[in-house]
């Protein structure tokens, strides 16, 4: 049915579950901080950003839903996360092909991944690819919204007036337990096949990938030290700035211009949601929001990118650069 896919067919395969078998949430409720007990300082959360308002979309709660349909700020979202592949995305649920759809988990994975399907179509769709792979949207891309991966910790900092999903989903799930044992941390074990089995790094290191005009390239996670660092670069053309922390477990990337300025920054330690100033002393915040200086008020363009396992960035973007 569907027509063709867009993956090899003889590389997809059945999770178990089933279609919804992993329940996706809509329309979550959300606590403050001090109501999110079974959250500890070092959970990874996914924080979204819209207006003034902040969300955290936790690991804990996503381990076990892989997929939260959400709306805040005049934004339909979807918060899309693989726990076998480690990777967090914001998908724009509001303009999927012109139409507004929710997502839900089909049961199937490619190269370890999520293959989501929109439930305006019945299309299904490769997270990390960020594409229809089958049904009436083959070929689409989805649109991104920018997030930040960090711990539960660090984003209070980030983002103190922040609420976050309430573990009160309405399911019984053990959402203090992670489902997979050691699989975060165990680099020998892979659940299914990959296409590319790059060794470059341990395979469950969580490096940050970004595509540019078809050119990829990732940063590990470890590499940036304990403070915050700032990494200017050129992908595909554009020139990116990449700020993150080993030791606060964040990473993000900004197109540098602004207009027809090209800016250069360096970092700023120990004032979050601040992470670097401009050449003129202006403050951004990690959200990529100049809060001072001759730019305040302005932002900087996200760079389409996401938080993954190593294993499974190079296995979707096998011709990827690495960070060294």
């Amino acid at each position: 049915e569907g027509g063709e896919w867009l993956i090899p067919t003889g590389e997809i395969y059945d999770g178990g579950p089933g279609k919804d078998g992993i329940p996706a949430l809509s329309d979550p409720s959300f606590v403050s901080p001090g109501d999110a007990a079974y959250l500890r300082a070092n959970d990874l959360v996914i924080g979204v950003k819209v207006g003034h308002e902040t969300r955290a979309y936790p690991h804990q709660i996503l381990d076990w839903h892989e997929i939260i349909n959400d709306e805040f700020g005049g934004v339909k979202l979807a918060v899309t996360y693989c726990p076998l592949t480690g990777s967090g995305i914001g998908w724009d649920r509001g303009d999927v092909s012109g139409v507004v759809t929710t997502f839900g988990v089909s049961g199937l994975l490619y190269n370890s991944n999520l293959i989501p399907y929109d439930r305006a179509t019945d299309s299904e769709w490769s997270q990390m690819k960020l594409q229809c792979v089958h049904g009436a949207l083959a070929g689409e891309r989805i649109k991104t919204r920018s997030v930040v991966e960090t711990t539960w910790a660090t984003w209070k900092k980030m983002a103190p007036n922040t609420v976050v999903v309430s573990d009160a989903t309405g399911y019984s799930r053990s959402y203090g337990s992670y489902p997979y044992g050691d699989y975060r941390t165990n680099n020998n074990r892979l659940l299914f096949p990959v296409s590319n089995d790059d060794r470059r790094l341990p395979r469950k290191d969580r490096v940050l990938g970004l595509l540019v005009n078809g050119k990829t390239k990732a940063w590990p996670l470890k590499s940036f030290g304990a403070q915050v660092a700032v990494l200017h670069d050129v992908l595909g053309d554009r020139p990116i700035v990449v700020v993150g922390s080993t030791s606060q477990n964040f990473a993000v990337a900004f197109d540098r211009r602004l207009g027809d300025l090209k800016l250069r920054f360096e970092p700023v330690a120990d004032a979050l949601p601040v992470v670097m100033q401009d050449d003129q002393g202006g403050a951004w915040t990690v959200f990529g929001e100049a809060q001072s200086g001759p730019h305040k008020g302005k932002r900087l363009t996200p760079v389409e990118g996401y938080i993954a396992y190593w294993f499974a960035w190079a296995a979707f973007w096998p011709a990827t650069d690495l960070h060294s």
